[in-house]
């Protein structure tokens, strides 16, 4: 009996897609996802508010892992024990240049630490 590879390629190609799509689903409504995500994103957003507290607000532009511009550089968050680190740059206008910074906080989102490279 002869095997038509037509039929066997085909019947590969729809259980692999169907396999690729289950995963996908469980991986986006997995709820340990969200809630990483969530903590991620209250933690830059309480970065966002430090970092205008320690240079200034006006003007102020901002590349962190929420508004991300490769062109700038490579930004990151990471827990830490205790807390996060949210790195990324920032400058005040147009004329400045982009300076890079590492926020580090607390469990409450404090600020521990503020590191940046010019005045």
């Amino acid at each position: 009996m002869k095997f038509d590879h037509r039929i066997g390629r085909a019947a590969f190609a729809t259980v692999t897609g169907l396999v690729v799509a289950w995963l996908a689903f469980q991986w986006i409504t997995d709820p340990v996802t969200r809630a990483q995500r969530q903590a991620e994103e209250t933690a830059v957003h309480a970065s966002r508010e430090l970092i205008a507290a320690e240079v200034g607000a006006a003007g102020l532009e901002l590349v962190d892992p929420l508004a991300p511009n490769r062109k700038v550089g490579k930004v990151y968050i990471y827990a830490e024990s205790p807390g996060w680190a949210v790195s990324g740059y920032y400058r005040h206008g147009e004329e400045d240049h982009w300076r890079p910074y590492l926020v580090r906080m607390n469990e409450d989102l404090s600020l521990h630490s503020f590191r940046t490279e010019g005045p």
